[in-house]
């Protein structure tokens, strides 16, 4: 399963919400099928920009995620095809693409390591191990340019065991959790998922409220959409990785159960959830809604949420 997929499954669950038991699905419904045509239409894309029709001035986030989720649909569907398809959508960016490479300073950049590092994962090509693990060990390292007053703020975090990066910014736990998760996987260092479930119990404690949802920031105090489903997917990601004898573990695994309890109340009669999750008056956020039926069919997958509950949801 794969936060690209899940978008193909949170279409289908919506059109065909007889479907509970994620097995017998309906042959338009099908993840496969919705897999195959969301995944085609990622690599027959142009690199995602953020002004168009203007050309990107580096790789996006948008355009990581859905890289990184057809990736893991080519893993789980076994389809070699594909995986060679966004393997050499990429070789371009050691070479004639490099300046779409964005720099490691700020966190929507660094989650561009989770690429390079899946399809080392894949592959076995050293050389995207090398890129991506770049991204990953920057993300703890204060870049060596900045201002001596900047280094001194920054170091305040990494005095806490947090990356410089911090914000407390919801989005923040998809892409710091994505990338750390993704180098504890690739080298077996304990040391990056570590560190990656600290960063989240802070965040945690930070902005979760008592609903179990999340505000934006401390000082952003709505429960939007997208960015919940970056944490209910960023929590998901992690807790897939992280080992049961980690400290951190019952508290992340705890208030994503609290999270999911929640989104079950605020869930529309069309199966979506709204821009603002509280408000019934918000438009639809389709993006938000995928990243949180992925979250819940990882959740019954692995055994953290109920499937007799969650399932029909």
């Amino acid at each position: 399963m794969s936060i690209l997929l899940g978008i193909g499954v949170c279409m289908s669950l919506c059109a065909f919400a007889q479907s509970t038991d994620l097995v017998n699905w309906p042959a338009q419904a099908d993840p496969r099928l919705i897999g195959d045509l969301v995944a085609q239409r990622f690599v027959a894309s142009p690199h995602n920009s953020f002004k168009p029709p203007a050309p990107p001035k580096n790789i996006t986030y948008p355009e990581v995620c859905a890289w990184y989720g057809a990736l893991k649909y080519a893993e789980v569907s076994n389809d070699q095809k594909l995986l060679t398809q966004l393997t050499q959508r990429f070789m371009p960016l050691f070479d004639t693409e490099k300046h779409l490479v964005p720099r490691p300073w700020h966190v929507d950049f660094a989650v561009f390591g989770t690429v390079p590092l899946e399809i080392y994962l894949q592959t076995k090509n050293k050389k995207f191990y090398t890129m991506g693990m770049r991204f990953a060990n920057a993300q703890w390292s204060i870049p060596i340019d900045s201002p001596q007053v900047v280094k001194d703020g920054y170091q305040k975090f990494l005095d806490k065991g947090l990356t410089w990066q911090t914000r407390y910014w919801i989005d923040d736990m998809y892409m710091i959790t994505m990338i750390q998760s993704k180098a504890f996987q690739v080298t077996g260092d304990q040391h990056y998922i570590d560190r990656a479930a600290h960063e989240m119990v802070v965040y945690l404690d930070t902005i979760q409220k008592e609903n179990g949802l999340f505000y934006h920031a401390p000082d952003a105090p709505f429960f939007w959409g997208r960015g919940n489903g970056w944490m209910a997917a960023g929590m998901s990601e992690l807790l897939f990785s992280l080992k049961k004898d980690n400290p951190n573990r019952p508290k992340i695994l705890a208030a994503y159960r609290k999270m999911i309890t929640s989104l079950k109340k605020y869930q529309r009669p069309d199966g979506l959830w709204g821009q603002l999750i509280d408000k019934p008056e918000s438009w639809v956020e389709t993006s938000g809604s995928a990243m949180f039926t992925y979250a819940i069919i990882m959740g019954i997958r692995q055994g953290w949420l109920d499937a007799k509950e969650y399932a029909p949801i």
